[in-house]
C-alpha cells in the first residue's frame, strides 16, 4: 500500500526527513550534477530531489502515482505535477532524457511494468536514476518513514529486474546508514554515520541509489539446435497376403 502524499510531504518537512533528504540528495547530485538542455522527469514522490538534478534542464515534470495522490509543485509559477498510473505514462515514446524514480518501485503492483514504461519514454541513450529501500537496512523496518512501506529490495533483485527491463546498471551507491530513530539525534549524527559506515562498505544502508542507461537492443540468446532425424512410416504388404486377382476381360 502506497504512502499518502500528505504523509510524504510531512515526513520531508520534519527534521528527520530533511536529514534523510539531504543525504540522499547529495548522492543524487553527485551522479547528475547538471542537466543543461535535457528533459528531466520525476516519477513517484521525487519533488524533494528534482531541483538537485535538473539544473539548467529544458523541461522538468513530476508524475505522482494515483494511489499516492498529488500535490502542487513547484510552489511558484505553473504546476509541473500530474496524477498518473506509473505503468501507463501519458507520454509519447522517447519524451525525456532522464528519469528520476523515487518512492515508486517499492509500491508498484508490477515493478517490471513500471520500468518498462520508463524505458519507453526515455530517449535513446537516456538514463535512469533509481532510489529504492534496502531490505537489509533499518529504514525498511521502520514504518514511521516512507522507506518502511512497500517492498524493499536487495542489490541482486534490483540488478535482475533492471536487466530484465533492458537497463544496464552502471553506478551503485548506498546511502542513509544513520538509524531512523530520534529526530534530535539524527541531523547531528548523520554525517558521521555516512562517513564511517560508507567508508567500510557495510551492506546495511537505508537505500540503494542506482544509475542505469537504456539499452537499445534486446540481448539475443544463442541456442544450439540439435538435428532430429525423423523416419516416415512406410506401409509394407503383410506376409502371406493374397495377391490381387487378375483382371478378367
Amino acid at each position: 500500500m502506497a504512502v499518502d502524499v500528505v504523509d510524504m510531504r510531512a515526513f520531508y518537512a520534519s527534521p528527520r526527513g530533511r536529514a534523510a533528504g539531504h543525504i540522499i540528495g547529495r548522492a543524487l547530485a553527485g551522479l547528475w550534477p547538471s542537466a543543461r538542455g535535457l528533459r528531466v522527469l520525476g516519477v513517484g514522490y521525487a519533488t524533494p530531489y528534482l531541483p538537485l538534478v535538473s539544473e539548467g534542464a529544458e523541461r522538468v515534470a513530476a508524475f505522482m502515482p494515483a494511489a499516492q495522490g498529488v500535490v502542487r509543485w513547484p510552489q511558484r509559477g505553473a504546476s509541473a505535477t500530474a496524477l498518473v498510473d506509473p505503468d501507463m505514462l501519458p507520454l509519447p515514446d522517447a519524451a525525456y532524457d532522464r528519469v528520476l524514480l523515487v518512492h515508486c518501485l517499492e509500491h508498484a503492483d508490477s515493478p517490471a511494468d513500471v520500468l518498462s514504461e520508463v524505458w519507453r519514454v526515455l530517449s535513446p541513450g537516456g538514463r535512469l536514476l533509481l532510489v529504492a529501500p534496502n531490505r537489509r537496512g533499518a529504514w525498511a523496518r521502520s514504518d514511521s518513514t516512507p522507506f518502511g512501506h512497500g517492498q524493499p529490495w536487495s542489490r541482486a533483485q534490483l540488478r535482475a529486474l533492471m536487466r530484465q527491463c533492458l537497463f544496464s546498471p552502471e553506478n551503485w551507491l548506498d546511502a542513509l546508514y544513520v538509524p531512523p530513530f530520534g529526530d534530535r539525534l539524527l541531523p547531528r549524527s548523520a554525517a558521521w554515520w555516512e562517513k564511517a559506515c560508507g567508508g567500510l562498505g557495510l551492506p546495511f544502508a537505508g537505500v540503494h541509489v542506482v544509475e542505469a542507461s537504456k539499452q537499445l537492443h534486446r540481448p539475443v540468446t544463442v541456442t544450439r539446435h540439435h538435428r532430429v532425424v525423423r523416419f516416415n512410416p512406410v506401409l509394407a504388404p503383410e506376409a502371406g497376403g493374397a495377391l490381387p486377382s487378375a483382371r478378367r476381360n
